[in-house]
């Protein structure tokens, strides 16, 4: 296997980094390695199985070995962490080793995450568990699955340590690719400095490596500030369409790449509530399922400030113009979301009342208390064959409720396009999963490699997630819903 990696975040300025190794640990074990997407990224090697192969991923993604052109660093990024500003978070736990050119020519970086102390670690012991490692690695590729723009993750190993927690927990590292790791806090770190050399040469990383198209504009790092709300519009829509909930968004988790990043307290809703928390640590909701588009807002407005120096001379019209551009995020997240969920629900051509129609929907599932999933999966049949209401009415808790919005639906349906419900059908399947990573499942998961060093449940969770739009016969069963007894009310961050 060759792993031949390049400088690239490396190249800044030092003040943008702390260049240090990472930490070796003591008797690693590989646990999974993505050699799809290894393929994607231009490695090469052996078939899996060989002792020396495996020898040689252990000891690259452990941090125990360096592979060659490897230049390791640890960011620096500042942040608003539930709306209050810390100065210098950085990578306290992550080690950037360099990037790779993938089959497309794309650049990606690889990150071992948990791989020690480092100087932004703030007291922290810089490693991760294997629970929030495992969580980490099921989410993003499932996220992927669902053609959700997310960090992917490579590989996982287990480290032969210890870490302490609430309780003391097995250790372990994931290796993450991605387009790059820059964040909104990136920019805040040098903005909160004063440092303007520094933002512009961050900016102008940000805008070769992800938005060209900015360099030849009037305003180039206007067009750089629309680029990326632009991204975020429509990644923040991809999540509600799927009923995700990141549970962190704060400003050093928002990747100005347009890639999900940072899968610490995630959840995928199960019974509907536009309220909906799960993170530990989100104690007010600020992040809840339907805030997210507000908090994508504020993310993007603490970005505008940072660029406010070098978007225009004038710092009055450096202000007028960064907030047409924030001020316009609401339309452009409406206009995603409303065409994501117009495939939902099997509309192709636009109505003016198509919102108060998807609206009636969710207020109906959250009345009743449905399944999010399983109903948007239900109107799949539901399109072509009546009969399937039956199964759908079992969904709600008020089944006439449902009744009453499927006849204007189906009123809707008659004003689309002529074509065959199977076709309708068809399509509806490819906008809504049948399987997410439930958290009930991801918790059984990781049970069963925490306690009993089972990871059989995870191989098996992972291959049904990489097919979600699939109706895999003999995995039925992943499709439910937690029973009472299964339901999981909180989820927690890795550290």
């Amino acid at each position: 296997m060759r792993f031949d990696l390049q400088s690239g975040y490396a190249r800044l300025p030092e003040r943008f980094y702390a260049r240090l190794a990472p930490t070796p640990v003591a008797k690693p074990r590989l646990i999974k390695f993505n050699m799809p997407l290894a393929a994607e990224l231009g490695f090469h090697g052996e078939a899996l199985g060989t002792e020396a192969l495996n020898d040689a991923l252990v000891a690259v993604f452990s941090g125990n070995a360096l592979p060659p052109g490897a230049d390791p660093i640890a960011m620096a990024y500042a942040g608003h962490q539930f709306g209050q500003f810390v100065p210098q978070l950085g990578d306290g736990r992550a080690i950037l080793l360099g990037e790779v050119q993938d089959r497309n020519g794309v650049r990606r970086e690889l990150q071992l995450k948990g791989a020690g102390r480092t100087p932004y670690s703030r007291n922290g012991d810089g490693r991760a568990a294997l629970g929030p490692v495992l969580r980490e690695y099921l989410v993003s590729e499932a996220m992927h699955a669902l053609k959700i723009p997310a960090t992917r993750a490579l590989a996982a190993v287990t480290t032969g340590e210890s870490v302490a927690r609430d309780q003391m927990l097995p250790g372990a590292i994931i290796t993450r690719v991605a387009a790059s790791h820059v964040r909104v806090g990136t920019f805040q770190y040098f903005a909160a400095r004063g440092d303007n050399d520094a933002l512009k040469q961050l900016a102008d990383f940000v805008i070769d490596r992800h938005y060209p198209q900015s360099r030849t504009t009037e305003r180039p790092y206007l067009d750089l500030l629309q680029a990326v709300s632009e991204r975020q519009a429509r990644l923040i829509a991809s999540w509600m369409h799927v009923g995700f909930i990141h549970g962190v968004m704060n400003t050093d988790n928002m990747a100005v790449s347009g890639e999900t990043i940072d899968f610490g307290p995630c959840a995928f809703i199960d019974t509907y509530d536009p309220a909906a928390v799960f993170s530990s640590i989100d104690a007010r909701g600020r992040y809840a399922y339907m805030n997210q588009p507000h908090a994508a807002q504020w993310n993007l407005a603490r970005l505008a400030e940072t660029l406010l120096p070098i978007v225009d001379l004038s710092s009055e019209q450096s202000l007028s113009l960064a907030n047409e551009v924030i001020a316009s995020f609401p339309a452009r997240f409406e206009e995603y979301w409303l065409a994501g969920m117009r495939q939902k629900v099997g509309l192709t051509t636009p109505e003016a009342d198509d919102r108060k129609l998807i609206e009636g929907l969710l207020d109906t599932m959250h009345r009743s208390q449905a399944d999010f999933t399983l109903t948007f999966r239900g109107l799949c049949d539901a399109s072509e064959n009546l009969k399937a209401d039956a199964g759908l009415r079992e969904l709600f808790s008020n089944p006439v409720a449902y009744d009453e919005w499927a006849a204007q639906w189906r009123l809707r349906l008659q004003r689309e396009p002529q074509e065959s419900h199977a076709r309708r059908a068809a399509a509806m399947r490819q906008a809504n999963p049948i399987f997410i990573p439930r958290n009930h499942r991801i918790e059984e998961v990781i049970n069963a490699a925490v306690k009993r060093e089972d990871f059989a449940p995870f191989e098996e969770l992972l291959g049904v997630l990489a097919r979600p739009f699939d109706a895999l016969a003999g995995f039925e069963t992943y499709a439910n819903p937690p029973q009472l007894n299964e339901r999981v009310l909180q989820t927690f961050c890795g550290t």
